[in-house]
């Protein structure tokens, strides 16, 4: 078991601008991040060496995604393209560049198969590409606001896309159709004063052994322009669709959950940032307020889980990686 109230800050390095997304690669060397610029990052975990992965965008690198055969990172930007790229190598070297959306790419996925690459963005358009020839296969217009999430089924067979309004759909991974709906309309909030949308489905993950899909972001936005909201992260039966239990993180009231991940199967962990800071906040089944919270050195964007289960990568305003690290109970 993890033990979460043992985590610690055990690496940093730094970019030259600040950070929107990290991923590990799948074998664990490497954690690829993309930042304010339009460079992709690659670095070493045993020494921290940087490299440079250039020309594959023109302005802000927002999504990133590794095949699960250690072969590419994908990256997709807020000029609307996508970037493959070879993980491994000296130099960062592009294999290619499609222009995928109209606006800004706000998420990009693999399927844990390696097979597809799914993209959503600012056009309301979920798109599927194939990953080793990076030809489009679908186009998934299910949406009606800006795309803010794509995350595929653990086993390949469905993707989870959800939006702005907080409509959040199952689309079946082969025919494409769209199927289950879940609603996580709690995660949006119409501003009158502001006149403003805001929130949305910002993280996704799945959790097939106790059937429960999560999705987090924001409620509470009581001042959207001014940052006023709080962390909310929604579980969901997988099976009938219903709403099971919502999870909050009183205290934090300038905050939003930028991306879900299940550490297990009883363990669930939320990336929050925002005006109050950054934290790793971590849920079990048993209570609807998180149990612990770890406080990062600044306001955090992005995470996601090194293969090993216990290090996790963090993406920070202040133009730093780092690299917490959990244990394991005895």
């Amino acid at each position: 078991m993890l033990d979460p109230k043992q985590a610690h800050v055990v690496s940093q390095w730094k970019h030259d601008t600040p950070l929107n997304a990290c991923r590990f690669d799948s074998q664990g060397q490497y954690v690829f991040t993309g930042s304010e610029d339009n460079l992709v990052e690659r670095f070493s975990l045993k020494d921290g060496k940087r490299t440079d992965f250039s020309g594959g965008h023109e302005t802000w690198v927002r999504g990133l995604a590794t095949s699960p055969d250690g072969k590419y990172v994908v990256s997709g930007g807020s000029d609307g393209l996508l970037s493959w790229w070879e993980v491994g190598g000296e130099q960062g070297q592009l294999v290619r560049k499609k222009e995928a959306h109209q606006g800004w790419i706000r998420s990009v996925d693999i399927s844990p198969d390696g097979k597809w690459l799914a993209s959503g963005g600012n056009d309301d358009c979920v798109r599927i590409w194939n990953v080793a020839e990076g030809n489009l296969v679908s186009e998934i217009k299910s949406h009606q606001r800006h795309v803010y999430n794509v995350t595929f089924h653990p086993d390949s067979s469905s993707l989870f896309s959800g939006d702005l309004m907080g409509r959040l759909v199952q689309t079946e991974v082969g025919t494409w159709k769209t199927g289950k709906e879940f609603d996580a309309k709690d995660l949006h909030t119409y501003h009158k004063g502001q006149q403003t949308d805001f929130g949305g489905v910002r993280g996704v993950s799945m959790n097939p052994a106790k059937k429960l899909l999560a999705a987090g972001g924001t409620y509470k936005a009581t001042n959207p322009f001014g940052a006023i909201h709080e962390p909310l992260a929604l579980l969901f039966s997988s099976e009938t669709g219903k709403l099971e239990k919502k999870l909050v993180a009183p205290g934090i009231k300038r905050g939003v959950i930028w991306r879900v991940v299940w550490l297990n199967d009883e363990l669930l962990c939320g990336i929050c940032g925002g005006g109050d800071g950054g934290f790793l906040l971590f849920w079990n089944l048993e209570s609807e307020k998180d149990f612990h919270r770890f406080k990062l050195p600044n306001l955090a964007r992005d995470m996601d889980v090194h293969p090993d289960g216990i290090q996790i990568a963090t993406a920070h305003y202040d133009r730093h990686v780092r690299i917490t690290k959990l244990t394991k109970k005895s």
